[in-house]
């Protein structure tokens, strides 16, 4: 299932796209940072840095098929929307707006969204019921309130599924003192920093706590659900402020409690109840209170920890070089200029290179600087050149007010000054027209790294896709229910059941499932729906097939990636306590799912079903005793009526065939335990001997037909065992 979470960085956002991505589900997240942090999020998913309202979001649905749309996104500020009511607006009804169409464009199945007990206001009746009448007290409220009623228009007009859910004050990990449980985490910063903590009021106020895996449990168990409409999400349980910074107090001894003036339209009493949600989604708050600060106190202890050590390194690298160095950047062109002139001036004192001579290299000086640095420098290269050039001249003699005479001297001051304003000018022009050009290029580039990503988001889907339609039977909650059939303590019953799960899981039509015998030399054949289109072998000699004896002596699992003839296109062990006890066989799978996702869910399903085995076979270890009639071989009645019941199920689901033979000779208790010890030697792990009642020894012989009932018999006539075939129905 694919997921969008809006806000996925945010504070509760991010704990619903974890949730998501833990239960196996692809998840892709839009958020403009404004309040979310990348650093919430760590694990591979898809994310597009945009607001809800950007018109670039068409494309992000365009080029994925979202089956879940969760709108987190959102301004939670009460004053903020005071404040600014239009940019309240702007993000949680225009936003919301924007979301609701693209899901209908797209065929998004449903559409989950956040709404928030602001919408309730003053309420006198409490707990408050869903019924309750709506009176906001905050263009916060009146923004949810309009949301909502925009999302239940989509389902009447369009047939949108849409849930909303009215937070109350939640709480955890990664959230900041902004919205409406911000309360708990000041109070939890304040006391880890040994701060005052400061009440408004008398402390008697109280709330609606409610921990944030609580809120993404509710947000995930809705989406496999048909809810819709609105329902309160809170604990149903009050907590006053003063109980509050009690428990707070059990965590961090708080240095001083102090009380402040009551604010003014702050709720006295509020709680929701949750019993709408509780009877119709099956669901509860796991955490207390207690338990629930408990888990964000750890965390924010541990960011204030980090926070400190990175203070400290900030300091210590501020405390050098460092803290010096955007002035150093400042002023190096002047530097690197005067260093410039003064090597000018050596050359211009110690040598014919004045500004009498054939090359001045005062002109190289200044047009040097102006293509460096642009205008401000080179102005500053005319102004020292200038003076260079009068030094020069006072040097020969002149005094100063006799240079106004010389017309060669305000010749060559123009030059200067011309070079100079020319090349710097020039230069400047330049530049700017660089940064413009880099400002072009930047947007362009953002553009593209944009569509770039939208390229192979598309052509991930193309690719993944084709091998994974969406809502296959690979998601967790099919899985979970195609492997309760694994539920069972008998092993031949797990062995029947491993072919359906591993032909619905992997929609392939052939499957077989191999015991290894105890020295490793011998598969043999315990339920099977066919192979390459044909009967599956019932025995097979491992030393014959290179591919078995890796799968068995490597215990890794063999892909038929060169197609080999008269080899299944995959293999894997079955474990049990170490050792490789079985191989499961897959034939048949289309070429298009022949692929590494493929490779993984079969060795997935496979180490599933190992688990399944491990604990039949542990369980009829540790009920032996009662498996078996006393000193013999034989398996009771009950447990060997058992068995024959799968092989049954197995030869109607499968056909996969089976024999019961019955001993000829006597009944006496003697006779009995003689034969079955005789008849135990000359047995395969995979056949089972029992008795029915107080008649004559039964041999089931798993993957032996009628046909091959003859050289069955013969060979057991040979060591002195008359059998014949039971009355069985096959």
């Amino acid at each position: 299932m694919k997921v969008l979470v809006t806000g996925g960085y945010g504070f509760i956002g991010s704990h619903i796209a974890e949730r998501f991505h833990k239960e196996g589900h692809d998840v892709v997240i839009i958020d403009n940072l404004s309040t979310g942090k990348r650093e919430y999020i760590n694990f591979k998913h898809k994310s597009h840095s945009l607001s809800i309202e950007d018109p670039k979001c068409e494309e992000i649905y365009r080029s994925n098929k979202f089956d879940i749309v969760v709108h987190m996104a959102a301004q939670v500020s009460v004053t903020d929307s005071i404040i600014h009511p239009a940019r309240d607006a702007e993000a949680n009804v225009s936003g919301l707006i924007n979301m609701l169409n693209l899901s209908r464009s797209f065929n998004v199945t449903k559409f989950i969204y956040a709404s928030s007990a602001a919408v309730y206001g003053v309420q006198q009746q409490l707990p408050i019921r869903e019924d309750a009448e709506c009176s906001p007290l905050s263009p916060y409220g009146m923004s949810k309130l309009s949301g909502e009623r925009y999302a239940r228009k989509w389902q009447e007009w369009y047939g949108l599924e849409t849930l909303g859910f009215r937070f109350s004050n939640v709480y955890g990990p990664r959230q900041s003192v902004i919205g409406e449980g911000g309360v708990v985490t000041t109070f939890l910063n304040r006391a880890i920093a040994g701060q005052d903590i400061v009440i408004h009021g008398d402390g008697s106020q109280t709330r609606d706590f409610i921990y944030v895996e609580d809120v993404a449990d509710v947000i995930y168990r809705a989406s496999l659900s048909g809810l819709t409409g609105v329902y309160n999400v809170s604990t149903g349980t009050e907590c006053s402020v003063k109980e509050l910074v009690d428990y707070v107090q059990e965590l961090q001894p708080v240095k001083k409690i102090t009380y402040g003036e009551s604010r003014s339209g702050d709720i006295e009493r509020s709680v929701l109840s949750n019993d709408r949600v509780q009877r119709e989604l099956d669901w509860s708050p796991l955490y207390s209170i207690a338990e629930g600060l408990q888990r964000t106190f750890a965390y924010f202890q541990s960011q204030q920890a980090a926070a400190e050590a990175a203070t400290a390194k900030a300091e210590r690298a501020s405390s050098g070089l460092m803290a010096y160095k955007p002035f150093l950047k400042q002023i190096q062109p002047y530097g690197e200029n005067l260093l410039a002139f003064g090597l000018t001036a050596w050359l211009t004192l110690n040598g014919d290179v004045g500004g009498g001579s054939v090359i001045d290299v005062k002109l190289f000086y200044i047009t040097i600087m102006g293509i460096l640095y642009g205008n401000k420098q080179a102005i500053m290269a005319v102004m020292l050149s200038i003076g260079l050039y009068i030094f020069e001249r006072l040097q020969e003699g002149n005094d100063f007010i006799s240079l106004l005479y010389i017309t060669d001297f305000f010749f060559q001051i123009a030059i200067y000054l011309f070079i100079g304003l020319v090349v710097g000018y020039s230069i400047e022009r330049k530049n700017n027209r660089i940064e413009e050009q880099q400002v072009k290029i930047a947007e362009l580039e953002d553009k593209h790294e944009f569509l770039n990503g939208v390229y192979h988001d598309v052509r991930e889907v193309k690719e993944e896709l084709q091998l994974r339609i969406l809502n296959a039977g690979d998601s967790y909650g099919k899985l979970y229910s195609i492997t309760k059939e694994l539920e069972s303590l008998e092993p031949e019953k797990v062995f029947t059941a491993t072919v359906n799960v591993v032909k619905s899981i992997m929609s392939v039509p052939y499957v077989s499932i191999y015991t290894v015998n105890r020295d490793a030399s011998y598969l043999r054949l315990v339920a099977s729906s066919g192979m390459n289109g044909a009967a599956a072998a019932n025995s097979i000699k491992v030393t014959d097939h290179a591919y078995i004896s890796a799968v068995i002596h490597d215990g890794e699992m063999f892909v038929n990636k060169h197609l080999v003839g008269n080899a299944p296109l995959m293999c894997a062990p079955i474990y049990d306590k170490g050792m490789v006890s079985a191989v499961v066989m897959i034939d048949g799978l289309p070429f298009e799912k022949f692929s590494l996702y493929h490779q993984n869910l079969f060795k997935t399903t496979v180490d599933l079903v190992s688990s399944a085995l491990s604990k039949a076979f542990a369980f009829t270890q540790a009920t032996e005793d009662q498996r078996y009639i006393a000193g013999t071989p034989l398996l009771r009645d009950e447990v060997f009526q058992e068995i024959v019941a799968s092989k049954r199920l197995a030869l109607k689901e499968h056909h996969t065939p089976y024999l019961i033979l019955r001993s000829d000779g006597g009944d006496d208790a003697a006779h009995i335990g003689e034969t079955s010890r005789a008849i135990a030697a000359m047995l395969r792990e995979t056949d089972y001997i029992g008795r029915h009642a107080e008649g004559p020894v039964l041999v089931l012989l798993s993957g032996t037909s009628r046909e091959d009932a003859g050289p069955v018999m013969d060979r057991f006539a040979r060591r002195g065992i008359s059998l014949t075939l039971a009355e069985e129905d096959q």
